[in-house]
């Protein structure tokens, strides 16, 4: 079971505005980035044809997506996104998102930004283009769980509460 993952990422040009720094707009990214390679480090996949023949209907569309900035990440700059699951529910998967800078020195180690998803689990209704919320894959239940309290006590990013 896993309940915390990171992702390493840069930020390249095309995602900086006329001063080299990042675009708002691509930590969503980012952090949707991080969800698949979590769910592809657990043989996992958001997308219905990938899920395997039991879960090939499930879609996972946003419920909510929110997030806060504390420095900026500039063009060509190394960055990590740590994913937590902050909270799993019958039909709905909360995750927490912290960017770092410098990810490989500890000194200098420092939040850039953090942020949440809600992903709520769908079924398509046959024959038309609804979508009704449904329980979680077991595929997605048996190997994902939620990160413990101390996973989010980290000093360096302590106003993220689970």
């Amino acid at each position: 079971m896993s309940s915390r993952y990171f992702h390493r990422c840069r930020v390249c040009f095309a995602d900086t505005d006329l001063a080299g720094i990042a675009h708002f707009s691509n930590f969503f990214r980012w952090m949707e980035e991080a969800e698949h390679a979590f769910y592809r480090s657990l043989g996992l996949s958001v997308h219905p044809l990938q899920q395997g023949a039991s879960d090939t209907s499930t879609g996972w569309p946003r419920l909510k997506a929110s997030a806060e900035y504390r420095q900026p990440l500039r063009f060509e700059e190394e960055f990590e996104v740590e994913l937590l699951v902050a909270e799993m529910r019958t039909k709905a998967i909360r995750y927490q998102f912290r960017f770092w800078k410098n990810p490989d020195d500890p000194a200098a180690r420092s939040l850039a930004a953090r942020g949440e998803l809600v992903a709520v689990a769908v079924l398509a209704v046959p024959g038309t283009r609804e979508m009704r919320a449904s329980a979680i894959p077991h595929s997605f239940r048996e190997r994902i769980t939620c990160a413990p309290a101390e996973a989010f006590a980290d000093p360096l990013s302590s106003f993220i509460t689970p």
